[in-house]
């Protein structure tokens, strides 16, 4: 099964809301092949192993042949014997009904379990994604702020050799400009890192592929439709079987019991002076047997069942916490970002403003052009500074997109 019909986890259905609304084939494809191929083998294995436990409570027919050769006195004898024997249960207090109901409830736990991974997988090559294009903004702004301090050293250096500053000044312009470049330096560095990285998970050409916008979700959504939850109450249902399961395993248990022998011997003999004699024969049993299992373990056993149901109630209330918080943090960090691009906006008309009066007094000559060059790079650098820190609220919904799916749309 390819994701949890019901759920249509990592979005691997229809789900239109997650990541701006792309469909199930465009989000696989920010993993590779081979990626996609090992969640593959991985839901087919869920499917067997589920299948395999499901009917775990079918007891396995028993074929049997056996073929002998013996020579204790002068004639060899041969003896042949071929059986079936079967030893079903029919009834288990129980037992049955709730061992099919758990092996139900594990793969359905098994598969958000590989959704799971799948869409952390698909969430870090995104996030690689937006951090290449995020850096690729910051290559930009670094190399206007080389640009100034081109200018600076420029301005310094006309400066020192018309005797208005001393050579300390020229000297810290100089180290600026050494800081800024290599800066540039470990800034490129780290996308080509980023680029790597991005490289291992998915087949796409980062240069092609186009970032998808992520909208705002609320609360209330992103924790019920959430594949965190989904799994811990997976996880609960699944112990709660498990426990009913146990519990039957101490209780009456009744079997079908049928079998069909056929035995052959030829040449046989008792003694050297017993005449040797053949003879073939089969036979059919059936009937039922009744047991019921004393063990000096079993509340023991049953109450570590019960144990684990317990944790498990225990293990989705806390996650339920987790996530709650970790919406507030994510609401936090958002509404930090946008005070910065408030105040990147601010610059902007603010350098916007000087650089209007710089223009109109170099053209009276009360400037020089390295001025307006200047305010021009800065003005330019405000602006990739709030496209820096849009891709900055994109990452930080991407950490709740990464468990959200909202089924059904």
């Amino acid at each position: 099964m390819k994701g949890l019909n019901l759920l249509l986890l990592l979005c691997l259905g229809s789900s239109s809301t997650l990541l701006a609304n792309e469909n199930n084939a465009s989000l696989d494809s920010f993993i590779s092949d081979y990626k996609n191929q090992q969640f593959e083998y991985d839901y087919k294995k869920s499917e067997a192993e589920s299948s395999k436990l499901r009917d775990s409570w079918i007891a396995p027919l028993r074929l049997n042949y056996n073929y002998s050769k013996s020579n204790p006195y002068t004639t060899e004898q041969l003896n042949e014997s071929a059986g079936i024997r079967m030893d079903q249960p029919i009834f288990q207090s129980g037992g049955i009904y709730y061992g099919i109901k758990f092996a139900d409830a594990s793969k359905l736990y098994n598969d958000v379990s590989i959704d799971v991974a799948k869409r952390k997988m698909i969430k870090d090559a995104i996030s690689l994604l937006m951090q290449i294009r995020q850096t690729s903004l910051r290559i930009q702004k670094q190399k206007l702020q080389i640009k100034n301090s081109d200018i600076n050293l420029l301005q310094k250096k006309e400066q020192y050799l018309n005797g208005q500053l001393d050579s300390g000044f020229l000297d810290n312009a100089i180290i600026q400009k050494n800081i800024v470049v290599q800066a540039l330096y470990d800034i490129e560095t780290n996308r080509e890192k980023l680029i790597n990285k991005f490289s291992a998970l998915s087949d796409l050409n980062y240069k092609k592929v186009s970032i998808l916008h992520l909208k705002m979700i609320s609360k209330n959504e992103f924790l019920q439709y959430n594949t965190y939850i989904k799994q811990s109450e997976y996880r609960l249902e699944k112990s709660l079987y498990a426990k009913d399961v146990r519990v039957a395993k101490y209780l009456p248990k009744v079997n079908l019991t049928a079998g069909y022998n056929w035995q052959k011997t030829s040449n046989q003999q008792f003694s050297p002076t017993f005449p040797a004699f053949s003879q073939e024969r089969n036979y059919y049993d059936y009937g039922f047997k009744l047991s019921i299992p004393i063990d000096i373990n079993t509340f023991r056993d049953i109450e570590s069942a019960k144990v684990d149901y317990l944790k498990s109630q225990v293990i989705k209330k806390d996650r339920v916490r987790e996530l709650s918080a970790l919406y507030d943090q994510v609401m936090n960090n958002i509404k930090n970002f946008n005070k910065k691009i408030a105040l990147s906006r601010q610059n902007r008309e603010l350098y916007k403003k000087l650089l209007d009066d710089t223009e109109k007094l170099y053209a009276s000559g009360y400037k020089t052009k390295y001025d307006v060059q200047t305010l021009t790079n800065s003005l330019a650098i405000q602006k990739i500074d709030t496209k820096i820190y849009k891709m900055d609220k994109q990452l930080e919904l991407l950490n709740l997109y990464e468990m959200y799916i909202k089924a059904g749309k």
